[in-house]
């Protein structure tokens, strides 16, 4: 493992929280409101909502575990980039922005955050902080 520098573990380690951050939030307001999100889902045309509402936030809350103690990050990283490119499509893709242009801005959002996501799953959570468990190589 090469020695980072202290600007690189402060940037690893506030990406982390970025990525925990936002995580935390999506699974804050699903728990809050389990019935709202549910009603999302049914919107976007997909079955069993209210089941599918609690595997989100149950999987946003597995992330928000694994950017935190940096175990088994990479693979969360990479499962947490295609669930972001999923979101983006599945709710804001183009069939909503010919209705709604501000749709089209919610869609490309999605995809600097799953590149960030597979940036940090390729390098791994830094030499901070981070359980050492995980994929060879990498947490």
């Amino acid at each position: 493992m090469e020695p980072q520098s202290t600007w690189q573990t402060a940037a690893i380690l506030i990406a982390r929280l970025i990525f925990a951050a936002m995580f935390a939030m999506g699974a804050a307001f699903k728990f809050i409101d389990m019935g709202a999100t549910a009603g999302y889902i049914t919107a976007a045309g997909f079955p069993f909502p209210l089941f599918l509402a609690w595997c989100a936030a149950i999987l946003e809350t597995l992330l928000v575990i694994a950017f935190l103690t940096g175990a088994l990050f990479t693979p969360a990283a990479l499962i947490a980039a295609i669930y972001v490119l999923f979101l983006g499509f599945a709710f804001h893709g183009p069939s909503h922005w010919a209705g709604n242009q501000a749709e089209f801005g919610a869609f490309m959002s999605h995809f600097p955050f799953a590149a960030g996501l597979l940036f940090a799953a390729v390098h791994g959570p830094g030499n901070v902080l981070a359980v050492r468990q995980g994929w060879p190589g990498k947490a």
